[in-house]
């Protein structure tokens, strides 16, 4: 019960004094930051504004009851609003009964593939992502989102392309056709929010935003002179939706789904795992995968869309108080209450000043220190970063991704088929044998080679590491004993060994004596099971380079 059900605990210990309190405030504060976040978010998905409120009330209630995060705020987040957009509406007009068809059947696929993910305890493949490839896809897709706002923030049409160079031309080739009014509402929008942001922290800046604007648009009837509104907001609650399932279209949107639950989880997770160290309580990489899967399969059901934790939101909910999951249960039930009787007062709200919203929540994804940091630490993470960035950019949202995985892999692959391996020396004034590369002063022999494997060997890597070894043992004219410290390697595949064994036996042939230093228990085990211990027992029994020195002397 309390596996799948955390809430349940929670509750046994809940103080109605301290946690009610915090969970109200928190849950007050973020509903009012939650319903223009929606309504934008489900307009960039290319959804009516309405299911950006519908997506913020069941997943919400499901996410509260299943998820072992007792401070994150599951809802719709603009990452996943423009995966959505990008992968449907190539099938159907954005807003049309088909199109909103299709996204609430990809809220249902998203839900299946997490909840199995997390059923079959497969959370782990989440860490196949570098962290080099989600920043700079976080980058590019903040990129691509703002420049899929234009249309709404200059109030004019700019076609139906979403490449951020293509629609940069089309803006200056048409300068002239931008509507001032509707970027004056945009811009003096987006400063409030920047200004209140620094200045003002605690006032809900995008609700105080969007009263000022509808008040401005009914005063100075703004709607009669070209500025778009949003208009009529359906009111009650969602009904129970049962997409159409046609084998043809999940088809064609396993791709987004998949990209949608890897990524949605990815980003969720990682503001859950930095508030649950904070709180020093723990939290489940698979249960969590169960309970966005289940707010996502909810969402599907009750004319939603895929949401997951977002990083702004949560990170409001956890300074505003929240102690549990009940705080995610009353931001639902504020929902409702808006969907119920004030989805009206929405009427007459600028498209611009959700622009603005998107565009100021979507600044903070351009992440320019981490690509500096990259470079310097590691370069090669970097240059992962900067092929995920453009890859994104050029070539699009899922194959931005898929790329930059691949590419992260491609350099691991790359990384482990040539590992570390260090001639080693004795330095006098450490009484140890280390790297001669990293300290000249170090004693070599001529007639004894000492080196160091730093990594796993398997088939990959064997053809390498033999042919260092030769170059290392041409260099040594008189060369007889051969250390090979074992410490770095916790393992070898049967082809590793067999290709070693080959080619140790055709050096034992040439008078060449082989020790081995500090192997590992595992590796021990496997050269035990290959026959290598009974047939070499005295080569493998060596606690140190010394050791071993010690004992080739008695042989000569």
């Amino acid at each position: 019960m309390q596996q799948w059900f955390p809430l349940w605990q929670q509750l046994q210990h809940y103080d109605l004094k301290s946690d009610l309190k915090g969970d109200l405030n928190a849950a007050l504060i973020v509903a009012i930051m939650l319903i223009p976040q929606g309504m934008a978010y489900a307009m960039l998905a290319g959804l009516p504004p309405v299911m950006g409120l519908y997506a913020s009330t069941v997943p919400l209630f499901i996410y509260a009851l299943m998820g072992t995060s007792r401070q994150l705020a599951v809802g719709p987040v603009a990452m996943v609003s423009l995966l959505i957009f990008t992968g449907v509406s190539g099938l159907a007009e954005p807003g049309s009964a088909e199109y909103i068809s299709y996204v609430i059947l990809l809220a249902l696929m998203t839900g299946v593939i997490q909840l199995l993910l997390g059923v079959l305890k497969l959370g782990v493949i989440t860490k196949f992502i570098s962290h080099a490839v989600i920043s700079g896809f976080t980058s590019a897709a903040a990129i691509v989102i703002g420049f899929s706002q234009l249309n709404h923030l200059l109030g004019m049409d700019l076609g139906d392309s979403k490449n951020v160079f293509v629609i940069a031309g089309t803006v200056v080739a048409r300068f002239t056709e931008i509507d001032p009014l509707t970027l004056s509402l945009g811009v003096g929008g987006m400063l409030i929010l920047i200004v209140a942001k620094k200045k003002i922290p605690k006032i809900p800046a995008p609700l105080f935003v969007v009263v000022l604007a509808i008040g401005l648009v009914q005063v100075f009837n703004l709607h009669d002179q070209g500025v778009r509104i949003v208009g009529d907001i359906p009111g009650g609650l969602p009904g129970i939706t049962v997409p159409d399932v046609s084998v043809d279209t999940m088809l064609i949107l396993i791709p987004t789904a998949l990209t949608i639950a890897i990524i949605g989880f990815v980003e969720s997770y990682a503001m859950a795992k930095v508030i649950s160290t904070k709180e020093k309580y723990p939290i489940s990489a698979d249960a969590e995968l169960r309970a966005l899967g289940a707010a996502n399969v909810g969402a599907g059901f009750f004319s939603g869309f895929p949401v997951t934790g977002g990083f702004s939101r949560s990170a409001v909910n956890y300074e505003s108080g929240a102690r549990t999951g009940m705080a995610s249960v009353f931001t639902g039930l504020f929902i409702v209450l808006t969907l119920l009787f004030f989805t009206s007062w929405f009427y007459y709200l600028p498209r611009a000043i959700l622009a603005a919203i998107i565009l100021v929540a979507v600044y903070g994804l351009i992440d320019f220190k981490e690509a500096k940091h990259l470079f310097q630490v590691k370069k090669v993470d970097g240059i992962t970063l900067i092929v995920t960035f453009m890859a994104t950019l050029v070539i699009g949202i899922e194959m931005g991704i898929l790329i930059g995985i691949l590419f992260s892999l491609g350099v691991f692959i790359y990384r482990s088929a040539k590992p570390h391996m260090a001639e080693l020396g004795y330095v006098k004034g450490m009484d140890d044998y280390l790297n001669i590369e990293r300290f000249p002063e170090a004693e070599t022999f001529d007639d004894v080679l000492m080196i160091r494997i730093d990594a796993p060997i398997y088939f990959a890597n064997m053809a390498y590491i033999e042919e260092h070894l030769r170059e290392r043992m041409i260099e040594h004219s008189h060369l007889k004993h051969v250390v090979i410290d074992f410490s770095g390697v916790n393992d070898m595949d049967a082809v590793a060994l067999d290709e070693f064994d080959e080619w140790l036996d055709y050096h034992r042939s040439e008078g060449v004596h082989f020790y081995f230093v500090l192997v590992r228990g595992p590796v021990r085990d496997l050269f035990a099971r290959y026959g290598w211990t009974d047939a070499h027992h005295d080569e493998f029994c060596y606690h140190s380079v010394q050791e071993a020195l010690t004992d080739l002397k008695k042989i000569g």
